[in-house]
């Protein structure tokens, strides 16, 4: 076991996991015996100054000492570190880890005083349905067909890059979701999101007509009701899905907003002024300008007009009325669990506008207004670091921490593999110090609350499907393995657990091939299933701490810690030299098969050199 001192936000570490303002509270680091720590100081910088306080040694647990400090919560998030001082001088102990360096004060551990998270969260393994998809109810084929819609059947393969890509219709809806949740039921998942599922001119639905009622082609009202008592009925719980930042240019309010200069919609985009036009109030924009209308836009797509929250008129319908759209549907008879919002980085940000922390913290208090245990989770393709941990979104869809570097390490051969998210070039292949050094970087930036309460995915409709980035069954085990284990809330890409492919966003919206077993991967199914039981069973993957024990070009090790027991866990790319690990008593295997660990006379336990594979083992 590695001689480092440790400290994480767990409650191992923080016993007291939800602080008020003002509150006073121990936080304890652990420091194995044999290291070079006679004196360990918590710096706080509570208003802004630094202060120093001594710690005192609270216990000796084995071959550890733990060290116990109080720290005061001062502000809504309070920074803290640890100052180690030995013989040969001082270290500094942060999120980031143990540093012989000054180090900046962003990446230091934080203790968060806003109302937490709904509790539910940390125990949710999330499904992801894109429900044109998923499955058709003997409804859809009576439904008239938009003139946008190209129809497909079941089997018509998708387009993945094509002007008829976001046109592709196949006619999935909620009452063919509510018929087979029978199999989210196997595979043990617990949560349902919901990719839009608003009136639109497009499959992907992201470009809204309107708020306030359900796609007549998904069943309308009465079929999300269905679905929501249908998921209520088994325990679960139900998200959806709200674009913040855009509408569709076909949403009423864009179009009232475009044809009409002096519309109160108006101020709800950001629309130029154009040369050569009449703009005064009594005005309508119409053909005889001459001029294409302008206005901003979703990335330069004119279809997705952005809206602008510096807009009161904007607030109010969005969130704050009586009725809004943010509020109506998480009331019966839809009662909706929480919102995923859709490119939260954008939202409320545009040259000198800068809203997004401001929009972030309104939309919290109006869903915890609605329903107390009501969660918000963003969308982030980046860095998002510097919009968490301020009372706004409670966690976000961790792709540059967890899925890229996961992506990165178990990623196949040598050809060219899909992009990330549109970073030019393909998936570079990464050794394990690299992904780790990736996984830190993102984590140490933000409190334990919201790394805990962030989205791990393998994947999602927005990308290629982890079966072609790591291209055989084997390695999607390992990934998922790290899906299953790490903190923060898993979320599967409906269709991952059978093993289908995709190369980019579109081309992953595949349709569930459920009238064709036989081409199911039954052992990749029977692996996600088990891990997810592991996940719900054991309390340390959902609620404890988080130490890495090793690393090398091809091994992953490490320990999910809880007052109740711990998990270890060892993931492997390939073969490769047996890791050796001293300091661990016997331990059970509870996924992969291998045998339980026993000690060797000279105290270390040697784990499997087998690979690729995935293994973990219950520690008393």
């Amino acid at each position: 076991m590695s001689l480092l001192p440790h400290h994480d936000g767990s409650a191992l570490y923080v016993p007291e996991q939800e602080p008020s303002l003002g509150d006073t509270v121990d936080v304890f680091v652990r420091v194995p015996a044999g290291a070079d720590v006679r004196q360990v100081h918590v710096r706080t910088t509570g208003d802004g100054e630094p202060r120093f306080t001594e710690a005192v040694v609270d216990r000796t647990d084995g071959d550890d000492v733990w060290w116990r400090v109080p720290v005061e919560a001062r502000n809504p998030v309070s920074n803290y570190r640890f100052m180690l001082t030995g013989r040969r001088g001082y270290r500094w102990l942060n999120a980031a880890g143990v540093a012989h360096h000054d180090v900046p004060d962003n990446g230091d551990f934080k203790l968060v005083t806003y109302a937490p998270p709904p509790a539910w969260a940390r125990d949710a393994v999330i499904y992801q349905i894109f429900p044109d998809r998923f499955a058709r109810s003997a409804a859809a084929d009576g439904r008239d067909l938009p003139d946008w819609a190209i129809p497909c059947d079941w089997d018509t393969p998708v387009i993945g890059r094509g002007p008829e890509t976001p046109y592709q219709f196949y006619g999935g809806d909620l009452d063919g979701i509510t018929g087979r949740l029978d199999h989210l039921d196997r595979l043990g998942v617990n949560t349902v999101y919901l990719t839009p599922i608003f009136p639109a001119r497009s499959n992907h639905r992201y470009d809204a007509s309107s708020f306030d009622t359900v796609d007549p082609l998904l069943g309308g009202n009465a079929a999300l009701a269905r679905l929501a008592d249908a998921v209520r009925a088994r325990g679960w719980r139900l998200l959806g899905d709200i674009t913040s930042n855009h509408t569709g240019d076909a949403h009423e309010w864009f179009t009232r907003a475009a044809s009409d200069v002096s519309a109160p919609e108006r101020e709800l985009y950001y629309f130029d002024e154009v040369t050569g036009c009449d703009n005064s109030s009594s005005a309508r924009l119409t053909p005889r300008c001459d001029l294409e209308l302008s206005y901003e836009s979703w990335n330069g797509v004119k279809s997705l007009p952005k809206l602008n929250w510096g807009s009161a008129e904007l607030r109010r319908r969005f969130a704050t009325a009586e009725g809004s759209l943010l509020r109506r549907w998480l009331r019966p008879p839809y009662g909706l669990d929480g919102w995923r919002v859709d490119v939260a980085n954008m939202t409320g940000r545009r040259g000198a506008d800068a809203y997004t922390h401001e929009v972030a913290a309104l939309l919290r208090r109006v869903v915890a207004e609605t329903r107390a245990d009501g969660l918000l989770l963003a969308e982030h393709g980046h860095d998002h670091t510097g919009d968490l941990d301020r009372d706004g979104w409670h966690g976000t869809m961790n792709y540059v921490g967890f899925t890229d570097p996961v992506w990165s390490w178990l990623r196949h051969g040598d050809d060219p593999l899909p992009n990330f998210l549109g970073t030019p070039g393909g998936v570079l292949r990464r050794d394990a110090g690299a992904v780790l050094a990736t996984m830190n970087a993102y984590r140490s930036l933000v409190s334990w609350r919201s790394y805990t309460h962030s989205w791990q995915l393998l994947g999602s409709h927005d990308s290629a499907r982890i079966r072609t980035v790591v291209g055989d069954a084997a390695r999607q085990e390992v990934a998922a393995g790290l899906l299953a284990t790490m903190p923060g809330t898993p979320v599967i890409f409906a269709g991952d657990e059978l093993g289908l492919t995709g190369t980019n966003g579109e081309g992953s919206r595949t349709p569930m091939p459920w009238h064709r077993p036989e081409t199911w991967d039954e052992s990749t199914f029977a692996g996600y299933r088990a891990l997810v039981a592991l996940r719900r069973a054991e309390p340390a993957l959902r609620h404890g701490g988080l130490r890495w024990l090793h690393h090398d070009a091809d091994t992953l090790v490490f320990l999910r810690e809880a007052a109740a027991g711990s998990v270890l866990v060892l993931a492997r790319r390939a073969a490769g030299a047996p890791v050796r690990l001293a300091g661990l008593r016997a331990a059970e295997n509870v996924y992969g098969g291998a045998p339980a660990l026993r000690p060797d006379p000279d105290g270390t336990v040697t784990l499997p050199a087998d690979g690729p594979t995935f293994q973990a083992w219950r520690l008393p």
